[in-house]
């Protein structure tokens, strides 16, 4: 992100990286411009040095340093929030994609296509009648696009052959070296043949009927 990009697309690149609401993220950087600091939920915003047209701002978590970059006035004086308008752009997608290669999404909110080595923990919501299917490496095997969920949201997980039954309805699951595709045209988390899904906390029968 730090060659030719606009001021808007790092800061939606940055909302993106540390999963906070872009309206609350722009509040504070324009609350920081008047009263030199904010708070946005962990992150600490500082208006370091200001001229009569732009300042330069420096974000913080638990005194840790995670950017500084510089705003123009005229951005904080438009009326929508650029920096919604620039989470949806197929750019801040690729970006956060590459910022993610090796890292680790900690909520289903934060999953875009193309990320991988995943790891997430959630809740099994449902699991479909499994589905038999010829692949391409000449045999049959069962497939079920189970939904799960956590605090952030909910999302198909695509499961073969054991992993359908190795885990059941309720189950706390923890999903290790997932990767997210587009399977005609929907989001969908499957776990490539490094990946794994085990369960972490299983559903008692009498919490389920409940």
């Amino acid at each position: 992100m730090r060659n030719k990009v606009s001021v808007g697309e790092y800061l939606a690149f940055l909302s993106l990286k540390y999963d906070v609401d872009p309206d609350q993220f722009f509040n504070a950087i324009s609350s920081a411009w008047e009263k030199q600091k904010a708070k946005c939920g962990e992150l600490l915003i500082e208006c370091r040095g200001k001229k009569q047209d732009s300042a330069i701002f420096l974000m913080t978590r638990n005194s840790k340093v995670l950017a500084q970059f510089p705003i123009p006035r005229e951005f904080l004086l438009e009326q929508a929030n650029p920096i919604r308008n620039y989470r949806t752009t197929g750019m801040i997608h690729r970006h956060t994609s590459r910022e993610n290669d090796g890292q680790y999404p900690s909520c289903i909110k934060n999953l875009r296509a193309g990320m991988k080595k995943i790891n997430l923990r959630a809740k099994i919501l449902e699991i479909p009648k499994p589905t038999l299917v010829f692949t391409r490496f000449g045999n049959y095997a069962s497939v079920a696009n189970a939904f799960i969920t956590d605090e952030t949201g909910r999302i198909k997980l695509c499961l073969w052959n054991e992993q359908i039954s190795s885990i059941s309805v309720g189950d706390t699951v923890q999903i290790e070296n997932a990767h997210m595709s587009l399977f005609r045209g929907e989001p969908q988390l499957r776990i490539g043949k490094n990946g794994k899904v085990s369960v972490v906390e299983k559903m008692e029968p009498e919490e389920i009927q409940s």
